[in-house]
């Protein structure tokens, strides 16, 4: 089956009649369908619908916006089961992770409506008589978004629904592992109410991506990937003058402190390092546990991993699915092999599953490395997979130094009692996000998430803040002096 582009309301193959195929990862007999390999031909189509469309949907009063995106969020709802579904097919997670990234959408697109009845400006006192000074919040024009695949619904919907509310327009290219879901997308706004050219899906690979960013209309361009990508990206709307926003990589650290709860402990680090099978930009990639309960930590852990079960996300059963694809499987276990030919202690897992029900996927077993010092790459680079790097911290000292050991730093957490110490990580430990007693994993819709470092470029999307994205300040003054009055001059020799 063939699926299209959605361009200015209208379902378009592509001008080079390119395709590829998508692919279920937990069965690679089983194809999916074929989808747009999009040219910059494709991409000027979709922006130059954006740019036409911008000018009616910017003047749409900003709370009737916000009821269309409301009535979406209502669709999502009502087709979450059918588009769970749908998202593990393509991407492999379990049914629960799928279903938790809809909700996530969900919780976007309320969150979104209710705050386009709260743009606000700043209305402030003039420095000269009968004058006032105001600002104001106003859409950019056209957006381009560019997303990866391990939230194919949830992450575009933290840069699509705000940028809609603030009366942008947008172009979204997803992920080629994961393209289905944006087509589901794109009809649930559709049916919500969008207007033809308001949002624009355009399918491709690195071309349709670069196209993207350069093309001369594009204003904004919002990106989720991998931190070379965005680096990229960045540096090429540098030169073209366009506002980006980056969300790349990251290497998570929990803290586990001699004080703490061990079995909560335990739950946390299983999801946080696991779930998902490891593909989150806030994994639990690293595990900093204090000397004291090493050991015993250490062997909880263990156990427990080795319990998971492994298998297709659609198998209720099913804790930990499928690597996205063989590419990505091949750079895991090249870090599985780095990690040991660097001396750090592999204790759990470390092979491929490739028999019986694992014999047409991609799949890995829960990978645990001990005795790994900061200086190795498995504690340094972004694996991106399900791969924990454990290593023993002396002191609550240390252990903040060992985390802070990062070129990333988007999520953290710290597992403790102490009152003392939980609030001294909340002030020292260099990331974006920290959790107390709690994984590095479960952002909430209406608060900032980012990083700083190497994880982004300093913007933070969900939340109020997300509007610093699509919005532009306008200041006015109104002087209603009937007279000149100039401001900075000094008026008292008058």
């Amino acid at each position: 089956m063939r699926f299209y582009n959605y361009i200015a309301g209208e379902w378009t193959p592509p001008q080079s009649d390119r395709w590829f195929a998508n692919i279920n990862p937990a069965d690679t007999r089983d194809i999916i369908g074929e989808f747009p390999r999009s040219s910059a031909h494709d991409v000027d189509h979709a922006v130059t619908a954006a740019q036409e469309a911008f000018r009616t949907w910017s003047r749409i009063p900003a709370p009737q916006r916000g009821e269309i995106i409301r009535r979406a969020g209502d669709i999502f709802r009502r087709r979450k089961e059918e588009l769970a579904a749908i998202m593990t097919r393509e991407m492999g997670k379990p049914l629960f992770e799928t279903r938790g990234d809809i909700q996530e959408a969900i919780d976007t697109a309320y969150y979104s409506a209710t705050e386009t009845r709260r743009l606000f400006g700043y209305t402030t006192p003039s420095e000269l008589p009968n004058k006032m000074n105001l600002s104001f919040r106003m859409p950019i024009g056209v957006c381009a978004v560019i997303t990866a695949w391990n939230f194919p619904i949830a992450v575009p919907s933290w840069k699509i629904f705000p940028a809609l509310a603030a009366g942008n327009t947008v172009v979204w290219k997803p992920s080629e592992d994961a393209p289905h879901s944006a087509i589901i997308f794109a009809e649930i706004l559709e049916e919500a109410g969008v207007p033809a050219g308001v949002f624009n899906v355009v399918h491709g690979d690195a071309e349709a991506g670069a196209a993207l960013v350069e093309h001369p209309l594009v204003r904004v361009v919002a990106f989720t990937g991998s931190t070379a990508t965005g680096t990229a990206i960045a540096a090429r709307c540098g030169t073209l003058n366009k506002k980006v926003s980056l969300e790349m990589g990251g290497k998570n650290a929990v803290i586990i402190m001699d004080d703490a709860d061990l079995e909560l402990a335990l739950e946390g680090v299983l999801w946080g390092a696991f779930g998902t099978t490891g593909q989150r930009c806030t994994a639990t990639s690293r595990l900093i546990l204090h000397a004291p309960i090493h050991d015993r930590f250490l062997e909880m852990l263990i156990k427990r991993a080795r319990m998971l079960r492994i298998g297709s996300g659609l198998d209720p059963a099913t804790q930990m699915g499928p690597i996205i694809n063989q590419r990505q499987c091949d750079k895991i276990l090249s870090y599985i092999q780095i990690g040991q030919e660097e001396g750090a202690r592999l204790v759990c897992g470390g092979h491929r599953l490739a028999s019986g029900e694992f014999a047409n996927g991609y799949f890995i077993e829960p990978t645990i490395f001990t005795e790994v010092r900061p200086t190795m790459r498995i504690w340094r680079e972004e694996i991106f997979g399900p791969v924990l790097s454990v290593a023993k911290a002396e002191s609550f000292e240390h252990a903040i130094t060992l985390a802070n050991d990062s070129d990333y730093g988007l999520s953290s957490s710290i597992y403790t009692r102490s009152v003392e110490y939980a609030f001294a990580a909340i002030r020292d430990i260099e990331a974006g996000i920290t959790y107390i007693n709690a994984p590095t994993i479960g952002a909430e819709a209406h608060m900032p998430f980012g990083g700083v470092k190497n994880t982004g470029n300093g913007h933070r999307e969900g939340g109020w803040t997300v509007f610093d994205i699509f919005t532009e300040w306008k200041t006015v003054y109104v002087d209603f002096s009937g007279r000149l009055q100039r401001a900075q001059i000094d008026t008292q020799l008058e």
